[in-house]
């Protein structure tokens, strides 16, 4: 019994540190606040931009170069150790051409949604299984994902 009470504290005050959601006012669904019901894979308009917020992206020429200097920052923090800018493999797939294979929404999408990108979506769960090692989830921003994928698109030649 005292371990059940500990265990329901415990969990009580990781709730309470858990960062802030959006409230749903009493007029307000789920469908309206996240733009998506809570069985997202019954509703893939389109299967290739993968699962997640990022529904659209709107992508400029010549290419942001603020954001690709962020871009460049976020992945030598987050992503060097596993993700080389070739096509070389080395814990998770190198990036080279990454961004004349995918969508932009999907590669965001995989950035800030991983955990259900690997747990449904099938393009993901494909290098899943030749990588055999999750990607963590690194908590990024919908706004660093979009830097960090302008740093891809300038590493696959775009300009």
């Amino acid at each position: 019994m005292k371990k059940l009470i500990i265990t329901i504290i415990s969990l009580a005050l990781l709730a309470a540190c858990a960062p802030d959601k959006p409230k749903m006012g009493e007029d307000e669904s789920y469908e309206e606040i996240h733009g998506k019901s809570k069985n997202a894979v019954a509703e893939i308009a389109d299967p290739t931009k993968g699962l997640g917020q990022v529904k659209s992206v709107t992508l400029n020429t010549p290419l942001e170069q603020e954001r690709i200097g962020r871009g460049k920052a976020i992945y030598e923090m987050k992503c060097s150790a596993c993700h080389k800018l070739d096509d070389m493999r080395v814990v998770g797939p190198g990036w080279k051409d990454i961004t004349k294979k995918r969508k932009p929404e999907w590669i965001m999408n995989m950035i800030t949604n991983v955990d259900m990108m690997l747990d449904q979506d099938p393009e993901a769960q494909k290098l899943l299984e030749l990588c055999l090692m999750r990607m963590p989830n690194q908590n990024v921003s919908i706004g660093d994902a979009r830097d960090i994928l302008e740093f891809m698109r300038q590493n696959d030649g775009e300009k």
